[in-house]
């Protein structure tokens, strides 16, 4: 018996099967193998189109079922993991009426700001967060700017529950979708109707609300068969995915800490206190096991510009090699770059500089010294040097980690990145194997009630990074930081507008 988990990213889809009860992975697939594009019709939007997501999980999992490490008949249940925050539109035929809002897209952010300011002490109180760019905003400004979408609008969804839809043809969200979307009110333990009356949305619009680990529909019998799966079998795990990482990595419990470095970076830390960052700059959403009784809250510090800097540098400047042969590259430069500093936040508006958007700035190039590889190396660098910033943004707010637990993956996978992140932030990192797909897995088969939650088969560390402490990384931070501090406060930079 085995179960599958399907990761919705913004770079790819991403599918795995494990064993229930050992963890091990028995296959994993890709698609595409090309970056999915984020669409931007104007400066700060950020689109993708939920039929490109479908067509392509259905194209993951059928790579998948090509496998001979399983029989897709013995596949009990269905987990989801997705990107977290979009906005995806349907009719009352189920019909997508217009690209998603995703993530890291900025059109929203004054509508948030104008909505957390007269909401007043209730968004940070109640909601544990302002309502920022995220899904509430987005909606408000379709209702504002597209009139004609919003009428005809039968459901509101986030990424993973068009994706149960299209599995199940069943509407259902989670708690914690509904608190990263900015819906929750976290004191009364429902939907904010206070919310919904402030944006003067209609309550209909949201599915049925069941819980993270519970049955999301059983896939249709006309889906099972195309995708060569057994018909019947539940959807029985939802979750954005940086929840999802922190289950993948055992992350359940207060005081335990996850990362990601992937198109964005995160750390994502579980506390049981329901309290919010007064600047906004961290978020607070409910974790895949909270519950009215016991709080489990996941506290989320998101950096948009992370892999994205990095890709971006691959594409524009050495497309002709792969992320290991930068790596590489990037290794030969000494700590530091010569002096050349990259700041990365070019993938819009930034919650920890307070929704600012001071772009990607590349600084102090010395066109006699600086060679591509030393682009690679201050990439990750700055990169690295806004995980600390971020990170000493949380120890504000009372979350010191002794060490964090990251997926072997993404830019975790450089050497480079991974000295960089610990001796900047001085906290050990324990590497694990697996991915959100994986992750979506094992949630799936808690749902389905064929492994505990606190089960940790699968999430031994196969490697653990220390801090050096001779390390000059030190330094070299209190320099970018002074570089970036320059460019939050100069005279000309001003929050969104």
């Amino acid at each position: 018996m085995f179960v599958l988990g399907i990761d919705i990213g913004t770079s790819s889809i991403k599918a795995s099967v494990i064993e229930p009860a050992s963890g091990r992975i028995v296959a994993s697939a890709q698609y595409p193998d090309t970056e999915t594009p984020i669409l931007s019709p104007q400066p700060g939007f950020a689109e993708q189109s939920p039929l490109q997501w479908w067509n392509d999980v259905q194209a993951a999992i059928q790579l998948l079922a090509k496998s001979s490490s399983f029989n897709p008949a013995d596949i009990a249940a269905i987990g989801l993991s997705y990107q977290m925050h979009g906005l995806v539109l349907i009719d009352e035929q189920n019909q997508v009426l217009r690209n998603s809002i995703i993530w890291c897209d900025s059109r929203a952010v004054e509508i948030g700001r104008q909505a957390a300011q007269e909401l007043g002490d209730y968004c940070d109180e109640n909601l544990l967060n302002s309502p920022g760019n995220f899904t509430a905003s987005k909606l408000a400004w379709v209702k504002q700017n597209e009139p004609d979408i919003y009428r005809r609008i039968h459901k509101i969804m986030l990424p993973g529950d068009f994706i149960a839809l299209q599995l199940t043809g069943e509407l259902t969200t989670t708690p914690s979708a509904l608190s990263e979307g900015i819906f929750w009110d976290f004191k009364q333990n429902a939907v904010s109707a206070k919310l919904l009356s402030y944006f003067d949305f209609d309550a209909s619009f949201l599915p049925e609300v069941r819980d993270v680990f519970s049955t999301h529909g059983v896939l249709k019998k006309d889906i099972a068969e195309s995708l060569g799966l057994k018909a019947g079998i539940p959807v029985s795990y939802k979750a954005g995915d940086q929840p999802n990482n922190a289950l993948a990595l055992n992350v359940l419990h207060p005081g335990e800490v996850a990362a990601t470095a992937g198109t964005s970076g995160v750390i994502y830390a579980v506390t049981d206190h329901l309290a919010a960052d007064r600047a906004s700059r961290i978020n607070s959403f409910a974790h895949v096991n909270h519950t009215a009784s016991q709080n489990r809250i996941g506290v989320l510090l998101n950096i948009n510009g992370c892999g994205s800097m990095n890709r971006w540098i691959r594409q524009n400047i050495a497309n002709d090699k792969s992320y290991s042969e930068l790596n590489d590259l990037a290794a030969s430069v000494r700590p530091g770059s010569e002096g050349l500093q990259i700041i990365p936040f070019g993938n819009g508006a930034e919650r920890m500089l307070e929704n600012r958007i001071v772009g990607a700035q590349l600084r102090h190039l010395d066109l006699n010294v600086h060679q591509p590889a030393h682009l690679f190396r201050a990439a990750q660098e700055g990169i690295a040097y806004a995980f600390r910033y971020g990170l000493d943004i949380m120890r504000e707010n009372n979350i010191h980690p002794g060490v964090i637990r990251v997926s072997h993956s993404n830019m975790f996978l450089s050497p480079v990145f991974t000295d960089i992140f610990v001796n900047v932030t001085g906290v050990p990192v324990e590497h694990y194997t697996g991915d959100g797909s994986a992750g979506a897995a094992r949630g799936a088969a808690i749902g389905a009630g064929l492994i505990s939650a606190d089960a940790t088969s699968g999430t031994k560390a196969v490697k653990v990074t220390t801090p050096d402490k001779h390390s000059p990384y030190g330094e070299l931070y209190e320099n970018w930081k002074h570089t970036l501090d320059q460019l939050i406060f100069s005279p000309e930079q001003s929050l969104v507008p």
